[in-house]
């Protein structure tokens, strides 16, 4: 009993000691380690990176019991000591994905985007484009729902997309409801890729996107689907999917799918995400307008 209670006198004393010598610099260091650590789990429960750490934690167990002098298992323990002298750069390579994803996740924080609070009138005019850009999709979208012919488009943001436009053709046009229409008409060259609205113009068209890798993604679900959730997953874009078979409206952001959208609920969600939610109700009344639609509900 006296050996355990020296032992926790001890611990005290050396945590009394850590507390006095611990200055506001290190709760910084802390709490940067802390958020670190916490994206680390959660990007690794997150994505199939979960089973890699498994297979890692696998062999670290191996390494251990091959050391053990019981068992001394020689080749194993040299194989697997080769192993680790390369770990990081295996690491990197193992967990490319993973990795590239959580740097693109640092770059579309709103640190990068204080630049928009500067340049008033420019501002105004993207802002206007924006609004336009919205009304062509928004009225194309009702084209598109009575002719039940499918669509896909991205309206880039932050992160540019010039590779996926390299894979289409390049458009540069204004983005009325009858161009957008036309380009996604059965009959048409463009209509079996996406479309990239970048600046409020219409960019490119017939672009290959890249499918979702996700495997929680419902069988029901097409190829234009699992693209705009594939999209959304490696940009910060905002992609709209107009489903052939149903005449569904649906929103990829950030790597979630919300469908059943009406031409009202499309218009404020697309305000909401490229113009910001404070001046959404106000624009998106505006547009709607334009486009006589009447109300403006989510629907389903």
């Amino acid at each position: 009993m006296g050996d355990i209670m020296d032992a926790v006198m001890r611990f005290w004393q050396t945590f009394l000691n850590l507390a006095r010598q611990f200055t506001f610099k290190d709760a910084i260091d802390v709490c940067i380690v802390t958020v670190l650590l916490y994206g680390i789990i959660k990007l690794v429960r997150e994505t199939r990176a979960g089973q890699l750490v498994k297979g890692i934690i696998l062999l670290v167990a191996l390494f251990l019991l091959s050391s053990n002098d019981a068992l001394n298992f020689l080749m194993l323990n040299q194989l697997l000591r080769y192993f680790f002298q390369s770990a990081f750069i295996v690491v990197i390579i193992l967990f490319q994905p993973e990795i590239r994803k959580a740097l693109e996740q640092v770059g579309h924080s709103k640190v990068g985007s204080l630049g928009n609070l500067i340049g008033g009138k420019e501002r105004d005019e993207d802002k206007l484009l924006t609004q336009r850009a919205i009304a062509g999709v928004v009225g194309a979208v009702g084209i598109l729902q009575q002719q039940r012919m499918g669509a896909l488009i991205v309206f880039e943001r932050r992160t540019k997309l010039g590779e996926i436009a390299e894979t289409g053709t390049i458009v540069e046009a204004e983005p009325s409801a009858q161009l957008i229409g036309n380009i996604f008409f059965n009959k048409a060259p463009l209509h079996d890729g996406g479309m990239i609205i970048r600046n409020g113009r219409v960019h490119a068209a017939g672009c290959i996107l890249p499918l979702t890798s996700s495997d929680n993604v419902s069988a029901e679900l097409g190829t234009r689907h699992r693209a705009a959730l594939g999209m959304s997953e490696n940009s910060d874009a905002v992609v709209v999917v107009v489903s052939e078979e149903t005449a569904q409206i649906s929103i990829a952001v950030g790597g979630r799918l919300t469908r059943d959208y009406t031409r009202a609920g499309l218009s404020e969600a697309l305000e909401k995400y490229l113009i910001g939610a404070q001046e959404g109700s106000s624009g998106g009344k505006r547009i709607l307008g334009r486009l006589g639609i009447g109300s403006s509900r989510k629907g389903g």
